[in-house]
């Protein structure tokens, strides 16, 4: 291959990454726009400190101050990148450590874009409450769980620093105008720089390395080979990718209830690992939370959850844990098939 040529495929390659980023940011602005004209206006009339202490008790479990209730309900109703516009305009104003960071980043990533994520799951075969709670309370206990940790082990308790840190906006209209315009160039270079980088994996073997890695683990938590691949997939490019290959094979029946189950339940718990925990560590969150702790706590919630499932009775799981779904067996069917 000559220089040119090499040079012409880079380029080619580039080029692609860019409209990617491009499609995908304009698919956030949608998003991230009306919830910063919401926030601002919330900021003007105060609501935001009336939301703060209503979520305070709740967040002060977990060690965080309330107001910070908001950011992690903006991005259990939109996304992840919803929720760090939020912190990007109350963050300057609370004095935060690298820990409590940490603690906020781990319980968003576990539990963000609900309504859609939720929907689904639902979809797969699950029920849309039991995943609600599991991706919810599974966020909380994450949280509590990594506060008493490092409050424990006195760690991580200087100030943060995130390596994105918005400019103080001019109380004006138009200078908040441009402080969001400023953002919104900050938040594209940033999925463009994540979507070279994670090129940059696939190309050197790194995503294959953990398909290999995570296989055994998968077997090990009681989940069939079958639904190895896809919940990795899930876990590794995210809940869309994985999600929608998972509810394919369920409709198909070659997935059991049960490894559906679990499957989709790690995959909301811990999904693009590599993609949102390096969107994560730009507000400053430390890797040991948010994808140490998330990994680790993950694959203990599904291993006692599969215990459980193993447990109670076929109707009380099938009742309160799935759903049927057109042309797939249930639980009971595959049981009788097996034996």
């Amino acid at each position: 291959m000559t220089i040119y040529s090499w040079f012409q495929r880079l380029i080619n390659v580039l080029r692609q990454l860019f409209d990617d980023a491009m499609r995908t940011s304009l698919e956030l602005f949608k998003i991230i726009i009306p919830i910063s004209i919401a926030t601002r206006f919330l900021q003007q009339w105060g609501v935001v400190d009336q939301l703060g202490a209503l979520l305070g008790p709740v967040m002060e479990l977990v060690g965080l101050p309330g107001q910070l209730g908001l950011v992690w309900a903006t991005a259990m109703v939109t996304n992840i990148y919803g929720g760090l516009v939020v912190f990007s305009s109350l963050g300057p104003t609370v004095e935060l450590t690298v820990a409590q960071v940490t603690v906020l980043g781990s319980m968003i990533l576990v539990a963000h874009g609900l309504p859609v994520e939720l929907r689904i799951a639902q979809k797969a075969g699950t029920r849309f409450r039991t995943m609600a709670v599991i991706r919810i309370g599974g966020a909380l206990l994450l949280g509590w769980l990594l506060n008493l940790t490092y409050q424990a082990s006195g760690t991580l308790q200087q100030t943060n620093h995130a390596l994105w840190q918005p400019d103080n906006v001019a109380p004006t209209w138009s200078g908040w105008l441009m402080a969001e315009v400023r953002t919104m160039v900050v938040i594209f270079c940033i999925i463009f720089t994540l979507m070279v980088f994670l090129f940059i994996l696939k190309k050197v073997g790194i995503h294959d390395l953990m398909t290999r890695l995570l296989e055994p683990v998968l077997a090990a938590l009681g989940m069939g080979r079958e639904a190895a691949p896809v919940t990795i997939i899930g876990m590794t490019i995210g809940l869309s990718y994985g999600g929608g290959m998972i509810i394919r094979e369920a409709h198909a029946g070659d997935l059991t209830q049960q490894d559906v189950f679990c499957s989709v339940a790690l995959m909301g718990l811990c999904h693009s690992i590599f993609e949102d925990t390096l969107v994560l560590m730009v507000i400053g969150a430390h890797v040991s939370g948010i994808f140490w702790g998330r990994v680790l706590f993950s694959l203990v919630v599904i291993f006692i959850i599969a215990r459980l499932i193993n447990r109670i009775p076929r109707t009380v799981f099938e009742r309160y844990f799935v759903r049927p779904l057109k042309g797939a067996p249930t639980t009971t069917e595959q049981t009788t098939t097996a034996t």
